[in-house]
This record gives structure tokens, sequence and C-alpha cells, in this order.
């Protein structure tokens, strides 16, 4: 589980624009005409058409795109009630997770009301601003109450996320359990522990997908909610237990039982009450961070178990974002009037059935799996599946045509799953399925220059996160006043000063190896010795020997600084003849691959084709197909000179050596990059409706000013430079990068390095 600590929290949301989310106009803004068009007098159109036809506000207006996520706070993750002005934290995350997952545009309401008849007024008030309303962490059993009279009362989807979230996960990982242990869940016994909104949802929705209400027994902290109990809610009452009167505690309850679902507190479930189980039994431990019962001591306890968390390090993890943001996509679409029973319905058996389809490779590789497929440890699609948003929001939008709630209908399905794909991308998500890969299977990394307080504080992130096991180089005890100045936590990372007398023997090893990689380059004995006290030389032959995977240096030095030992004693690998580097500009169309930005100055033609196989390897190793345009000031020999010439031979020489590779050029950036200006001036060319997402740049000077304009210019994050075609991992910074920058470089290098294992 990753470790966060306090500060790092803190300083997310403080530095440079407080807070996560912000308005961003969709609209051209930057002459008097369009400010005449988008405010006054221009604005008055909309507004009359709207005024005679009220549905014409979906047409001229972002509400179908819109939704509001709104807190009391009574109610707030594990803190409780913690106010309405203390949630708004929360609520901006809700909306960031609806933005990335859905591409739904979000305002977070936080009302100071926990009073129901006010609450409801305020929200009944503002609600025609809104497409969709998302309630979110209102305590019970006020909540229910609210729900009820906003469905009531409005005209647009609304739902209670807590309540219906995890009851709507958590069936499809019912239905799928019940199917991998051979139970029908008409039949099996289940115990809820836990009386809140989320468990009597939960209990609801397991009765709508077929479960008998006889059949579940209900707990709080008090114990079996029974007739014999004075000190219930009417909503509590539903579940009074009425089979099995002997039932009083938690460990009486679970005994036979086929399947626990926890919605209460960690560490409350013990190895018997698990073995008391019936064969096979269904867990759920769903609090969070701390399950009912850790993961490893259920496994241990029972071989026969299917288990279920709400934790990532787990399989099987029980998380709401795999429904909420493409049921309100689903239900938007269509404009329906309500989220009801039909479409909470149609996303349990549409995420159910997602998990007994083959998986992508990309959700594979970033799990560092193999081949997962449907069993006790895959009973629930993981929350990277880019399937999820043409699979769910779908089966909602057709749910709610069917029961006759949809004032828009689809009727061209296909067009519409496309439409869902182009919204965000198949490899929007590079960076998150690069970070889970890289905690799968994390490698031991050097940091050459950890005597500088960015690189400490990347070697804490990427341990605390489990993305790497770093390894510190530097002089020891300088490096410990900067982590006890910094309040740093390191624990036991490894500090290796170079130069100390400890490390004698492991210098002279070293030296002794590149002596005889360099003794016919001018190096002596003596001098192969010496140049190990240098930081480079020794981060570079552990990574050589086996004593770590991968390096990063780069911080504090010019570029060549840290290259150049690399080069002397790892090289190139096997069949390159020669290293470029590549950037990762990651846009919210998905990420762009250039190169070569840091390497080759003035390449030939042949080096040009070098440079394009190292960088469609790289690409691929991402799990996306690169296709490739060649970048010159000419388009197809519109233009003549040396770079027109030798991007024209290098692309000849790709399409006779390379014929299964998507390249063309040359050809200028924007015919490259604008589809349809390409189709309609040069439709013969091979990247035609290809969408290209590799771009390799005629000289060293383009390819850096590119990147470096995109960075600073554009709404992009530049990931970089990867070297490419080193023999083993060796990655070198940009002077000066950040703390997130390094992280990112730790995280592609682990993943290089398991690449190459």
């Amino acid at each position: 589980m990753t470790k966060l600590r306090k500060q790092d929290a803190l300083d997310y949301h403080s530095q440079g624009r407080p807070g996560k989310i912000e308005v961003i106009p969709t609209k051209p803004h930057s002459t008097q005409r369009d400010l005449s068009l988008a405010y006054s007098p221009g604005v008055a159109e909309p507004c009359l058409e709207i005024e005679k036809n009220p549905e014409d506000v979906y047409k001229y207006t972002a509400k179908g795109n819109l939704v509001a996520v709104i807190s009391n706070g009574t109610a707030v993750l594990g803190l409780g009630n913690i106010g309405a002005l203390a949630s708004k934290p929360v609520m901006e995350g809700k909306g960031l997770l609806f933005k990335i997952f859905a591409d739904i545009d979000v305002f977070d309401i936080e009302v100071d009301a926990t009073d129901i008849d006010l609450f409801v007024q305020t929200v009944k008030a503002i609600s025609p601003t809104f497409g969709g309303i998302n309630l979110e962490d209102i305590k019970a059993p006020e909540c229910f109450e609210i729900e009820r009279r906003l469905k009531e009362e409005l005209n647009i989807p609304l739902m209670h996320d807590d309540q219906h979230g995890t009851a709507i996960i958590s069936s499809a990982a019912l239905l799928n359990a019940c199917e991998v242990a051979r139970k029908k869940i008409d039949k099996v016994k289940i115990v809820v522990n836990g009386a809140g909104a989320s468990a009597i949802s939960c209990a609801k929705l397991y009765i709508a997908v077929g479960a008998k209400k006889e059949n579940i027994i209900m707990l709080d902290s008090k114990g079996v909610l029974s007739i014999y109990r004075d000190d219930v809610t009417d909503e509590q009452k539903k579940f009074f237990c009425t089979t099995d009167k002997k039932a009083k505690t938690l460990e009486d309850a679970m005994k036979d039982a086929d399947v626990f679902v926890g919605l209460s507190k960690g560490n409350i479930v013990n190895e018997k009450m698990i073995q008391s189980m019936a064969k096979r039994p269904i867990v759920f431990a769903l609090a969070n961070p701390d399950p009912e019962i850790p993961y490893d001591l259920a496994m241990a306890a029972r071989k026969d178990i299917i288990m279920a968390t709400g934790r990532s390090d787990h399989p099987n993890q029980v998380n709401n974002v795999l429904g909420f943001p493409f049921i309100f996509r689903g239900a938007l679409d269509v404009r329906a009037t309500q989220i009801n029973e039909a479409m909470k319905l149609a996303a349990v058996y549409a995420i159910a059935q997602l998990a007994k389809e083959p998986v992508p490779e990309t959700v594979n590789l970033a799990y560092n799996l193999k081949n997962l497929t449907f069993g006790p440890e895959y009973i629930i699609p993981k929350p990277i599946d880019p399937r999820l948003i043409y699979t769910v929001a779908p089966a909602v939008a057709k749910a709610a045509m069917e029961s006759g709630v949809a004032q828009h209908a689809i009727t061209n399905w296909e067009g519409y799953e496309q439409e869902l794909i182009n919204r965000l991308g198949l490899d929007n998500k590079l960076i998150r399925n690069i970070t889970n890969k890289a905690k799968q299977n994390p490698k031991r990394v050097v940091f050459a220059e950890a005597d500088h307080y960015k690189i400490l504080k990347a070697a804490q992130q990427v341990a605390d996160e489990g993305i790497a096991k770093p390894i510190l180089l530097g002089d020891e005890a300088k490096i410990r006043k900067l982590i006890a100045d910094n309040k740093l936590e390191l624990g036991d990372i490894p500090i290796i000063d170079t130069r100390s007398a400890s490390e004698e023997e492991r210098r002279n090893t070293f030296g002794d190896i590149f002596f005889q990689k360099r003794k016919r380059r001018g190096f002596t004995l003596f001098e192969a010795r010496k140049i190990m006290r240098e930081r480079n030389h020794f981060g570079s032959m552990m990574v050589e020997t086996g004593a770590a995977d991968a390096m990063i240096s780069g911080l504090t030095r010019k570029y060549s600084d840290p290259i150049k030992p690399a080069l002397q004693i790892i090289g190139v690998q096997d069949g390159a003849k020669r290293v470029a580097g590549m950037y990762i500009i990651n846009t919210k169309h998905g990420p762009y691959f250039f190169a070569d930005c840091t390497m080759n100055v003035d390449p030939t033609a042949q080096e040009i084709v070098d440079i394009a196989v190292l960088t469609a390897n790289t690409v691929k190793q991402f799990n996306i197909i690169p296709r490739i345009a060649l970048l010159s000031y000419s388009n197809f020999g519109s233009a003549e000179g040396e770079i027109p010439n030798k991007m024209r031979e290098a692309t000849e020489i790709l399409h006779k050596d390379y014929p299964g590779m998507i390249v063309d050029g040359e050809m200028q950036a924007n015919f490259a990059l604008n589809n349809d200006l390409l189709k309609e001036q040069f439709p013969f060319s091979d990247l035609v409706d290809k969408k290209v997402n590799t771009l390799i740049f005629p000289t060293l000077a383009a390819g850096n000013i590119a990147y470096k304009l995109i960075q600073e210019m554009g709404e992009a994050e530049a990931i970089g430079p990867i070297l490419i075609g080193m023999k083993k991992p060796v990655h070198i910074l940009q002077l000066g990068s950040s703390v997130r920058e390094i992280v990112n470089m730790v995280t592609i290098a682990v993943v290089d390095a398991q690449a190459r294992k």
C-alpha cells in the first residue's frame, strides 16, 4: 500500500495553483469579437432560444456534461463529521476522478446545512445549473431521506455514491465470486458487518441480483440487528435477523456463512472466524485503509477462500471508480431524468461480464502479469481497464432508454462507443499504467547524486510508493544531515560513500573490470581504480555487475557528464549502433513520443533510421503501437534541401527494411498531427487515419526546441529524456528537474529494467 506522508499531501494540494481543479474556456476568447459572442451582446441569442425551448440548454451550454458533487461534510471518508468547508478537498478530488475517467466536468458544492429540509431546498434551487448531481459524504440516516426527496423533486440523474457505488461494484464481484465458488446466489448465507448507508444499499442490491433477504444477517458495532434491538433506524429494521435467532455476535453470524461483507473497521475478524465459514468462502473485507482481516491472514486461514478488499495492493479491489464515472457518463449522454434501479443493475451486470472477457495486454502489463483471467484472483475488472468507459456507460444508457427515463435516444451504438473511446483516448492513462507496472516488481535504482534534497525527496517517495528500491551514492555525512534537516524518512535505504575506506575493495574490483574494458583506450589500472571514486562511474559499474538494476543521474551536471561513463562501462544494446534521447509528452489527447532531443546533433539519413527503430521499440514497451512521422519543413518533396532530402531518404529505407512499421515522411508537423489536413492534401500517406503518436526530428536542435516550447507554453507534461539504446537502464535527468520529474524518470527506469529481465 502506498505510504503517504502528511506534508506530501499538504504540498500536493497547496503548491502551484491551490486545489485540484480549474475552469478552462472551451471557446476562442482572444479577440473583441470573441468576447462579444461569449458575453454581451452575443450571449443574448442562446438565452432567448433556451427561453423558447428549455431543452436547448443542452445545445448551447455545458449543462449536459456538468455534474455537481455536493456534500455537507457530515460523513467524510474515515474522518466523520468535519463540516462542509473541511470536506472541500474531498469533493475536488471526486471531481478530478470524474474528469480523468469519464471526461465529465464538475463543480464541487459544499452546503453548510445539516437540516434535511434546508439541504434539499438548497440543492433543488441550484439544480438547473447541472446535468447531474452526485451526493457525497452525507451521514445516515439523513442521506436516505435526502436522496429520496431529491429524486422525487428533480428531473436529472442523481446518486448518493456512498450508498450505491460500493453496492454496485460489490454486487458485480459477488455474482462472479458465486460463479467461481460454484454457489447459487439465492442460496448463499451472507453476513454484512456494518449497518450504515453503504451496508444497507449493498444488501438491497444483493437482493436485487438474486440473494434472499432471509439469508442476510446484518450487524452494527453492537451486534446482530434483530427484533430485540430498540436502538436501530427504520432503514436498519428492514434487515432484522429472523432466521438465525441464536446469532448475536459477529463470531456467531460467521459460522457456516458463505459470504462475509465488511463495511465497518479494520482488524475485527480473525482466522478462526474465517475457518468457521462454509466451504469456498467469499470474503469482502472492504474497510479502508485496514480491512476487517488482513489479506495475508485470510488467505492463510483458508486455501479455498475468494477474497476482495478495498485496497489496490491485493487482487480484487472493490473500488467505486469502477462505477460512478461511467454510470453518470451513460446517464448524461441520454439526458436521463434519474438513475434508477434498472440503470444500476445494468452497471452491475456490465462490470461483472467485463471481468470474464479477455484482458487487454495494457492491463496485464500494468500489473506485471502475463495472463490475467477470470477466477478467484480476478472477479472484477481493474480500475485502469480502458474498456470500462465503453462497456459500462452504454449499458447504463440502454437501461435508461429501455426503462423510459431517457430524453435523448442513441441509435448508433458503434458510433457512441467510438465517441467514448475518443473522449479520453486509450493511451491517456500511460503514466498510471507504468506506475502500476513498476509497483508490481520494484527494482534497485542507484541515485548517483544523493547529496541533493530533490534526489532524497524523490527517493523517499518512490520507496514509500513501492515503485523502486533506492540506493544512494554520495557523502554519507552530508546525506544524513540533509535527511535530518529536512525531516525526511528514508529508513534503511542503503547509503554508499564511494570515497570511503569501507568501499576500497569494491572500488578496486570495479576498477579492475573497467581497466579490462578500457585498457586500450588510454586507461592504466591505477587510473581505472581511481576513477571509481567518481559516482557516475561507480553507479554505472553497479548496474553493469548486477549490484543494481538501473541508474539515475544528471540533476546537477550537464547532460554529457553522466552519459560518458555509462557508455564506457555499460555500452549500447546488442544490435544498436547508437543511443538516442526520447521524451514522452503527456497531453490530454494521450502521449506523444519525441526523438531525438538530446544526443545526435545532426544525424544522417541512416542515423535517422536507427533513431526511429530505437524509438519504435521503446514505445512498444509501453504497449503502444508506434505510428511514426519523420518531420521536416517540407511535405513529400515540396521543397529541396539537406533536411528534407535526408528525411525522405530515411523514410525510403524504413519502408524497405521495416515493412511492418507504420511510418511516413518527410512532412511538416501540422500535417503529422492534423489527420483531416493530411487526408485532404496527401490522401496517399501511410499515416492517414492512423493518429500519429511518434515524431522523429531531423536535428537535435529541432527536437529540443519543440519539446521545451510545448512544455513551457502548452498544457503538457514532458517526461524524460529517456535514454534509449543502452544495454542496461541508465537515465539522465534534465538539469534542475523537479521531484515529480525525478519520480517519473525512476518509474520509467524500473519498467525499463523489468522489460530487460
